[in-house]
């Protein structure tokens, strides 16, 4: 399988993303790290209350140190509105217009992160209203047009009315959508279906921390056992097979290369039918 997926807007995607969310003040050794061990996306957010971006961007800066170059890597990030800011350090001013909050918080990712492009930006939650999406969304656009940002999508959206509004609002559509992958929103299977006939990259966070049941389960730990592999490499090498890129937040080096390793094996086509079962 090819470690890649391409999106709608054209840009390759890697099948698994590091997410560099709560790392705080490890981030920079985190983000280093994860690259060093074979990570090509990074997924991060300008929102200083649960993301270093800065800390992500340094991190970037010394993993190219190391003979990659800014074009190996798919760098996505995200606007953050204002209710979902620490008051004490909004990367925008508060009191500007909604598009201008837009612009700064795209220049703030810029500096943050050391580049002159981001492969995706995404609209971290719908707006109060869909005329506030809309100006954000259409704010966004620009970049895209200017080439700023290759790609646009959303993130915490669990109403297929609301996608469908979103794409047919605007002039550049939604390219990723990434949710919370659990059961309490039946794990997203009408979103994913929509996402797949539009070919829209389906990301997936809190997969394994929401999961644990999922996790402990027969089918899965029987699998593990056949491949002598982790019941996490197991999740994570079927969801590659439902279409799903999942984001890994771990810590330990351990694990990151164990989520990377997860395209050197096979599931057969009965275990991914039993896995489908559960989820």
């Amino acid at each position: 399988m090819d470690p890649f997926i391409q999106s709608n807007a054209k840009v390759r995607v890697p099948r698994i993303i590091y997410g560099t969310a709560w790392k705080k003040e490890t981030t920079e050794r985190l983000v280093n790290l994860a690259i060093q061990c074979g990570f090509r996306g990074i997924d991060t957010a300008c929102q200083p209350k649960h993301y270093d971006e800065a800390g992500v961007g340094a991190g970037i800066t010394a993993s190219l140190k190391g003979g990659l170059t800014r074009e190996d890597l798919y760098l996505q990030t995200k606007f953050t509105e204002l209710s979902g800011q620490d008051p004490r350090r909004i990367p925008y001013d508060p009191k500007a217009r909604l598009a201008d909050q837009v612009v700064q918080s795209i220049a703030a990712s810029l500096q943050n992160l050391q580049t002159g492009y981001l492969d995706c930006v995404l609209l971290h939650s719908l707006m109060p209203t869909i005329a506030q999406t809309q100006t954000v969304w259409h704010a966004l656009e620009s970049f895209v047009v200017g080439g700023t940002i290759r790609q646009l999508g959303i993130s915490n959206c669990y109403e297929v009315s609301d996608l469908e509004r979103l794409r047919a609002d605007t002039r550049i559509k939604p390219a990723v959508v990434q949710n919370r992958f659990y059961a309490e929103t039946g794990y997203d299977h009408e979103i994913r279906d929509y996402c797949r006939q539009h070919q829209i990259i389906y990301q997936s966070f809190w997969t394994l921390s929401a999961n644990p049941q999922v996790l402990a389960h027969g089918t899965l730990t029987a699998s593990s056992k056949a491949h002598n592999r982790t019941a996490a490499q197991i999740l994570f090498r079927y969801l590659t097979y439902a279409g799903v890129v999942p984001l890994t937040g771990t810590k330990s080096k351990t694990h990151m290369q164990e989520d990377l390793a997860i395209f050197d094996f096979e599931l057969s086509r009965e275990e991914q039918c039993a896995i489908r079962e559960i989820l």
